[in-house]
């Protein structure tokens, strides 16, 4: 099964759209439920940090002064995950500043993976554990018994916690569903799937590799999908 590229930024605030900018990027890639690779960097952007912010992450002034420029970090960032698919807690949030920080390179050809589609560990988590009682990354991992990493709301923590969330959500598929080695494709549709409607997607996933529509990746990597396992686990 080819990796999974897990990611976590810190930032100056929500949005980039309102000049908003990355402090921190960390990428975790996995191979099934294994981490076989990790990068992690402070960057400068050339914004200062408020202290609210410095309060929230732990990420100063002073840290990000002596980090390497942001159009460095990105730029390593983005071969480190490569043709990799990608993966975020929260994922709409980390896809507006991978995509913005990238776009300030001003390359004349765009990173392939630029716009590439994130799978959501929030948006999955709420379909497939509606019984939890938030559904923030330190509450999930709580709710999981997940093992902590290190200081919440510092990119390489998060990353980790959330590639460990995505573990999770790839075994709990394997037990309630039949589903196996469930690749990144599978993951997009059921995020958008409503909780009722998971079995449905996923068997018109398996019917969309059995007609030859979906990618070679998908079709090995979802190959131990049963339509008798989609049919009679429970929701």
């Amino acid at each position: 099964m080819p990796p999974i590229a897990v990611i976590d930024f810190e930032t100056t605030g929500l949005s980039p759209a309102m000049g908003d900018r990355a402090t921190e990027v960390a990428i975790v890639l996995m191979e099934g439920d294994q981490v076989v690779d990790r990068f992690q960097s402070l960057m400068n952007a050339g914004v200062r940090i408020s202290a609210f912010i410095e309060a929230y992450t732990g990420i100063s002034n002073e840290m990000i002064a002596d980090a390497p420029p942001a159009s460095e970090v990105m730029a390593q960032a983005s071969r480190f995950v490569g043709e990799a698919p990608m993966v975020a807690h929260n994922a709409s949030f980390d896809r507006r500043f991978w995509a913005a920080e990238l776009e300030r390179l001003g390359l004349d050809c765009a990173p392939a993976n630029m716009h590439a589609p994130y799978a959501c560990t929030l948006l999955l988590s709420r379909r497939l554990y509606p019984e939890a009682r938030s559904f923030r990354l330190g509450s999930l991992a709580a709710f999981h018994d997940l093992p902590a990493s290190g200081r919440a709301h510092r990119a390489m923590a998060d990353a980790e916690v959330a590639a460990a969330l995505l573990a999770r959500i790839q075994r709990d598929l394997e037990r309630r569903y039949g589903v196996f080695d469930c690749d990144h494709a599978l993951l997009v549709k059921l995020q958008k799937a409503p909780k009722k409607k998971l079995p449905d997607a996923i068997r018109n996933h398996l019917e969309a590799l059995k007609a030859g529509m979906l990618n070679p990746q998908s079709r090995s990597a979802c190959a131990a999908i049963t339509p008798a396992a989609v049919s009679t686990t429970r929701a």
